[in-house]
């Protein structure tokens, strides 16, 4: 890290704790366990790492979970390694650079919570532009260039032969309804973004074109737990008891999202629409969530909830033509067994019957 990344990481990290706790469903006797994410202030698309907390499973596992937005991955990182947070989200975008360059820390990958694929290119309606080739010396919109659609939209524009230096242009837009209103009025040719950014535009009514994607599309960006290595034997009962409150969370959101939204705004109800009724901040939250949902479960067979297929790190530090030898420093998958020493059939009985 150089020193301005540390010192931003520093000041997010002070202006998160200054914030103080966000959940008012915290116990007494409870550890308290400080959650980096990369984001400007907490969402949906990270639901099913905070509703434990009203849900019941982080007091079930003697923990009260802090969520601490810190605005951009680079900070959860810097965070991490100086031990500012108990836990990060991890995203190999950024991470797999610095492992290139031998310069990562001691932070490994324990939990998987969201897997591949969830980016996509979007245009309006009707527009000449109907496959990625066409993208071709147009104009695309991202969030911010610090957002991880903007590498990994990169990446399988490299992978079809096309220059993502001088073969197009990127522009910063905004995050959610704003990104759609560039697209809206043409301020960009088309917008890459991903799952619940998309939802929250279609929201608001903005209509998307989605282009279909590439043929044969890498199994890439999945999202992360992370902790420092450390960590694994001195507090391994609060990995594993954040990760099966996780896992949990995931299950119930998968059984019945609309009951997980509701939880979740119980927890973050600033997050519903201003003036809106319960039911359609229910629906809004449901709007940016529908496709992220489908992503908490392992792609492939005989997997369980949670698991690290180290190829899909292997292949996106190939597709950036990253030197990272052996990724097997950078991920356990030793506290998956337990992790998911749960009833599940309980858990979704439980969503069903979920009444907020």
């Amino acid at each position: 890290m150089d020193r301005r990344t540390l010192l931003a990481g520093l000041s997010a990290f002070s202006a998160a704790m200054a914030l103080g706790p966000r959940s008012p469903f915290a116990q007494a006797n409870l550890k308290p366990v400080r959650i980096g994410v990369g984001l400007k202030a907490m969402g949906p698309s990270v639901i099913n790492l905070l509703i434990g907390e009203v849900l019941g499973y982080n007091a079930a596992e003697g923990l009260t979970v802090k969520p601490m937005a810190l605005g951009g991955n680079s900070n959860v990182q810097v965070a991490t390694d100086r031990g500012d947070v108990d836990i990060g989200i991890g995203v190999p975008s950024y991470a797999l650079p610095i492992m290139a360059k031998g310069e990562y820390g001691q932070a490994v990958y324990f939990y998987q919570y969201t897997y591949p694929y969830k980016w996509d290119v979007a245009v309006k309606p009707g527009s000449k532009t109907a496959s990625y080739t066409d993208l071709k010396g147009l104009n695309i919109g991202v969030s911010d260039f610090g957002g991880t659609e903007y590498p990994v939209t990169r990446n399988i524009l490299k992978n079809m032969g096309i220059d993502p230096d001088r073969d197009v242009k990127w522009t910063a837009v905004g995050n959610g309804v704003q990104a759609g209103i560039a697209l809206q009025r043409g301020a960009i040719d088309a917008l890459a973004y991903y799952d619940t950014g998309f939802g929250v535009i279609d929201g608001a009514g903005i209509a998307l074109a989605m282009l279909p994607r590439p043929a044969n599309l890498p199994m890439i960006g999945g999202q992360f737990l992370m902790a420092l290595r450390p960590r694994l034997t001195a507090d391994r009962a609060m990995l594993v008891g954040f990760g099966r409150s996780t896992a949990k969370a995931s299950t119930f959101l998968l059984a019945d999202p609309a009951a997980g939204a509701r939880a979740f705004l119980k927890m973050y109800p600033e997050t519903a629409p201003r003036g809106s009724t319960e039911e359609q901040g229910v629906k809004a939250v449901l709007e940016a969530i529908s496709r992220r949902i489908k992503l908490y479960q392992p792609p492939y067979p005989d997997v369980k909830m949670g698991a690290i297929n180290p190829a899909e790190l292997t292949a996106e530090a190939a597709l950036n033509g990253f030197d990272v030898k052996d990724v097997s420093q950078y991920y356990t998958n030793d506290l998956i067994a337990e992790i998911d020493d749960f009833d599940a059939e309980k858990i979704r009985a439980s969503a069903k019957s979920y009444t907020g």
